[in-house]
């Protein structure tokens, strides 16, 4: 029998954490998985007439007849397993990622499938949240008139040994399906319609050069920025069918501002001479023509697809950062009367930079009255985490225990809201390593929110700190180094810095780490988690008198600080703790 190709909707599903459930559970992860599968799984396939045609351990791929049977049958999955799990802990609990696509298969003699159609589906799989299902825009054309199910629409996405990238959705929540879903876009997924958000376009860059080969590469740029854009879950990017229209054409920045409806444009050219190319960007407020940002890149053609890569990612680097800066000097001057939960964010923001006690204080304020306004709104939620985190390691918090769980519980509740936004997952990977809960879970959050966006200097920095209490201190180095590449002047650098410091100080780097919490302190005085580490470096090094000077220094910042409220700092690796505490204790903090 020959091989029969066929249009077919594919469904990949997958368990959540396989290895961390086998790891603390073996025998008895295998057995809720037989059950569920022969209980539940299969079942439920065969009654929305699918075939199941691979299994792989941890998950399985399956064949329907239409996309409305897949997803429906993807809905009915998920919708049964709060209550196969209502009895088990958190970290026994069994839960599926599902990727669906539409597309060309082809069938063997043994009725295994093969091709793009199955390979996209499975690679959807993997970026879509937990109890979540990423479906494809060829998948999602399908069904998007008859489902009653909020959806977040992705972008185009770059999947893993997939020429092309894939513009993706993700179906959240479990409810009943069958009548008429409201398409959410990226920015009321968190809660904020798009008018509220700010909005961006970024137009063709002239070719000053004439010749096709160069304009080839011009679009390919503008494209990749565009995609790389769209990643960044704040910022509203209109699509490359739209910006392309001005291709070839004189523009205003008033004009195209009012006619896209965008607050921003990103303006560019490119020159070439020989095997060199420059290419200069600019980024334009619409309303004023004010230039926010300009820069040139120079490079060699030789290695055409390496060039445009570094030329997107520090173009993208540049904007998010100037767009933010533009937004919070445009929330600053409306009346303190008429602010929304968008301006309250935007207020909380510099506050929070600013790394000190009261500017905290203020920042959590403006946030506590962002989330009243807008409880869905999970850029909120995320940053009053982060808020209360901070002000925990400070020592500046009443209760630690209270606010540590306070923390916990928002950074779940924006990533609920939010699952496909990086910094969100950044935020909640680093919350919940800081706090010590959710360990696993955590190192997950981070490996995704890199996979999203890795051009992110605050999603390095956060993960960067999740690898370090993991004890990953090589790959932590590795993401703090690739933050202080991506920009290194920036509002929050002491960051990345201190994670640099503690990670060199893991790996028994004790004089990078003395150097690096030095200027630290100089740029933030306020910072006592610098102050500890600086006196553990020293006393690990020997030097003792200047150990102390660092914990009399760190005394009188922080009188609460002693020997016991430290061991409640949470590592993966107990040699991690003793190395901190040791290091404490000889350089003389009290008990």
């Amino acid at each position: 029998m020959a091989e029969i190709r066929k249009i077919a909707a594919i469904l990949a599903a997958d368990v959540v954490g396989f290895s961390r459930l086998t790891n603390t559970d073996e025998d008895g992860t295998l057995a809720r998985l037989r059950a569920l599968r022969s209980e539940h799984l299969d079942p439920t396939v065969a009654a929305h007439h699918g075939r199941e045609f691979k299994w792989t351990g941890d998950g399985f791929l399956a064949e329907f007849r239409s996309v409305s049977d897949a997803v429906c049958c993807a809905l009915d999955i998920h919708a049964a397993m709060p209550d196969r799990n209502t009895s088990l802990p958190a970290d026994r609990r069994i839960e599926f990622r599902i990727g669906i696509h539409l597309g060309e298969i082809i069938e063997e003699d043994d009725g295994d499938l093969m091709g793009d159609g199955v390979n996209i589906a499975a690679r959807l799989e993997s970026i879509s949240a937990p109890n979540g299902i990423c479906i494809s825009a060829a998948a999602y054309d399908q069904v998007r008139n008859r489902l009653n199910h909020d959806v977040i629409d992705l972008g185009e996405r770059d999947l893993k040994n997939i020429q092309r990238p894939v513009r993706a959705y993700l179906i959240g929540g479990v409810a009943n399906h069958g009548s008429v879903v409201a398409e959410r876009s990226i920015g009321s997924a968190t809660g904020r319609s798009q008018a509220e958000r700010p909005s961006l376009a970024v137009l063709p860059f002239q070719n000053f050069g004439g010749d096709h080969e160069t304009d080839y590469f011009a679009d390919g740029i503008v494209e990749d920025i565009i995609t790389a854009l769209s990643r960044t879950r704040w910022l509203f990017v209109i699509a490359r069918n739209s910006s392309f229209i001005y291709k070839g054409r004189p523009v205003d920045a008033r004009q195209v501002g009012h006619e896209l409806g965008v607050r921003y444009l990103v303006e560019g050219s490119i020159r070439k001479a020989g095997q060199r190319v420059r290419i200069s960007g600019q980024l334009i407020e619409a309303a004023t023509g004010r230039h926010l940002w300009a820069d040139r890149f120079d490079g060699d053609l030789a290695d055409i697809f390496d060039l445009q890569d570094r030329i997107t990612a520090s173009v993208v680097v540049a904007i998010e950062p100037s767009v933010r800066l533009a937004e919070i000097e445009r929330a600053q001057r409306k009346p303190t009367d008429n602010l929304d939960a968008y301006d309250l964010l935007l207020r909380a923001l510099p506050a929070i930079n600013a790394y000190t006690r009261e500017g905290f204080a203020e920042a959590e304020t403006l946030l506590r009255r962002a989330v009243a306004l807008d409880p869905a709104y999970a850029e909120a939620l995320a940053a009053l985490a982060e808020c209360l985190v901070r002000m925990t390691l400070n020592g500046w918090v009443a209760n630690k225990s209270a606010a540590t769980a306070e923390a916990a519980d928002l950074a779940a509740r924006a990533v609920t809201l939010d699952p496909a936004n990086a910094t969100i997952l950044a935020i909640a990977a680093w919350a919940y390593s800081t706090v010590g809960v959710r360990f696993e879970q955590s190192l997950e959050l981070a490996d995704r929110a890199l996979a999203i966006h890795p051009n992110s200097v605050h999603v390095r920095s956060f993960c960067g700190w999740v690898y370090n209490y993991f004890g990953e201190s090589l790959k932590a180095i590795e993401q703090f180094e690739e933050a202080r590449r991506l920009s290194p002047i920036d509002p929050k650098s002491y960051f990345p810095m201190l994670g640099l410091a503690v990670a060199h100080f893991f790996a028994g780097h004790f004089e990078e780490t003395v150097a690096i919490t030095g200027r630290i302190l100089v740029e933030v005085p306020t910072h006592n988690v610098a102050r500890r580490y600086r006196a553990a470096a020293f006393a690990h090094l020997g030097r003792l008198n200047e150990a102390r000077a660092a914990i009399a220094d760190l005394l009188q910042a922080q009188p609460s600080s002693s020997l016991r409220n430290s061991r409640s700092s949470v590592f993966r690796d107990q040699r991690m703790s003793d190395l901190y505490i040791s290091g404490l204790e000889k350089a003389g903090l009290p008990e």
